[in-house]
């Protein structure tokens, strides 16, 4: 990992502000301390950033792009307006934000996408991705330009990218499993809904889940996992079909989208209140479920902060060369129930 002026300044005992100074003849700064400051940078083998250097110079011009995947779900959509919000100071600062919305899973739609941005002078990108070699290759390359890459919601854990931000997936899932086993103490039937097989999220959720109840005690059986794409179509029909097999299943599990579609499912088969169904996220229509009782509860990742989160450290880090505090920023796990989303701001901000 690049060395950066922070280290350089706890190394030497001095502010950041001194190190930047020091290193870029602006100010004054006491002999020995630069002399010190210039001695460890040599040392440590620094090297300043391009983009950054130059942005500090002149902001106006600065262009930053965002990309996010599956953009037609609700979680998606969450994500993207509070890129929007954040995007609103830096847009007024002479910063232009060029969001990009892919539907679905589509990579080679994403790279397209890269290259656009990158081409029209973009000094770094934030996505939505997947950990697959093409991307990661991507990264990889653009990193080795100058170009940083902060990943959201969807890690590429195998890259270069200076640092994720979304939920730990695996611990969600371990969570829901947790919620599941309390829910149901004499045990019961459960069936997985995951969404994209290359959606690392979802995938993580899935094996969080099944990891934890493989563990237990058995009281719990667990039918095959289906994918459902994100889609409430397929969700619907996947469900209806395990309901009609499966006269005593207890609970759906689902790790992606497709809730909506589940949940009408088992109001069509008369199975309400019979069968439990276990989601993720806070957006508006699982809030409607879980206020109607449909759902049982939501693990929710904070999708908005995730959008708003991962732009602002890219634009600290091109400016001010400053490292994410750490590699994973992970947002909340945070369980909602019917009873604690009373009074809860959306993600635009306007109350309910």
């Amino acid at each position: 990992m690049a060395v950066t002026s922070q280290q350089i300044a706890e190394l030497a005992g001095v502010s950041r502000g001194t190190v930047d100074r020091a290193l870029h003849n602006r100010g004054r700064v006491n002999p020995d301390v630069a002399a010190r400051i210039l001695k460890i940078a040599e040392e440590l083998g620094y090297r300043p950033n391009a983009n950054g250097q130059a942005l500090v110079r002149s902001r106006q011009g600065m262009r930053l792009g965002v990309i996010l995947q599956s953009a037609e779900t609700p979680t998606m959509q969450d994500v993207a307006v509070g890129v929007r919000q954040a995007a609103g100071p830096l847009e007024n600062a002479g910063v232009t934000v060029d969001l990009r919305e892919v539907q679905g899973r589509d990579t080679g739609r994403v790279l397209r996408e890269m290259d656009a941005l990158t081409q029209a002078g973009a000094a770094g990108l934030a996505i939505a991705s997947n950990n697959t070699p093409d991307l990661i290759e991507r990264i990889d390359w653009l990193h080795d330009r100058g170009v940083p890459v902060v990943t959201l919601n969807t890690d590429a854990p195998d890259s270069r990218r200076i640092c994720f931000v979304g939920m730990d997936n695996y611990r969600a899932g371990q969570t829901a499993a947790g919620l599941v086993k309390e829910m149901l103490p004499a045990g019961g039937v459960v069936f997985p809904i995951a969404g994209h097989v290359n959606n690392g999220a979802h995938n993580s959720r899935l094996r969080g889940f099944l990891d934890t109840l493989d563990a237990e005690d058995g009281s719990i059986r667990l039918l095959p996992f289906q994918p459902c794409f994100d889609r409430e179509d397929y969700a619907h029909e996947i469900t209806q079909h395990i309901l009609r097999e499966n006269p005593s299943l207890s609970c759906i599990y689902i790790t992606s989208n497709g809730q909506q579609g589940a949940c009408r499912a088992i109001e069509e088969e008369r199975r309400r209140g019979r069968v439990r169904v276990v989601a993720y996220d806070l957006n508006e229509p699982n809030r409607r479920l879980l206020q109607n009782g449909a759902l049982s509860f939501v693990l929710d990742q904070m999708a908005f902060e995730q959008g708003s989160l991962s732009l602002q450290i890219l634009y600290q880090y091109l400016v001010s060369g400053q490292q994410p505090e750490q590699e994973l920023l992970y947002t909340g796990i945070l369980i909602r129930t019917r009873y604690n989303i009373a009074g809860e701001l959306r993600a635009s901000g306007s109350p309910d």
